[in-house]
C-alpha cells in the first residue's frame, strides 16, 4: 500500500473530509513518529505494533568476491514489533 492509497482509503471511510486534509493529517502523524524515533523514543500504536531504534555493533565481514576483510561501522536500525492483535490473524492465514 502506498501513501496515496492510505489517503484514499481514509477519505472513502470518512465522508466530509477532503483528500488534502487527510493527507496533511497523515503527514503530521508520520512526522511525529519520525521525530520521536530520531529522539530515541519508542513509538507504540496499540493494536498495531511498536517501533524503536536499535544500535548495531561494529563488525568485520569478508567480501566473498575478493576475500578481503571489511569493517562495517556501528549503525542505527529501525525495529518493528507487531502487536498480538495484528500477529494472530497473520499467523492464522499461514496455517
Amino acid at each position: 500500500m502506498l501513501k496515496r492509497d492510505l489517503i484514499t482509503a481514509v477519505t472513502d471511510k470518512m465522508d466530509g473530509y477532503l483528500k488534502k486534509d487527510v493527507s496533511q493529517a497523515i503527514d503530521i502523524i508520520l512526522d511525529s513518529i519520525t521525530d520521536a524515533l530520531k529522539d530515541g523514543r519508542r513509538v507504540e500504536i496499540r493494536g498495531f505494533g511498536s517501533f524503536c531504534v536499535r544500535q548495531r555493533k561494529a563488525r568485520s565481514t569478508k567480501n566473498p568476491k575478493t576475500g578481503t576483510i571489511m569493517n562495517i561501522p556501528p549503525r542505527k536500525t529501525l525495529h518493528f514489533t507487531m502487536s498480538k492483535s495484528l500477529k494472530d490473524p497473520l499467523v492464522k492465514d499461514e496455517e
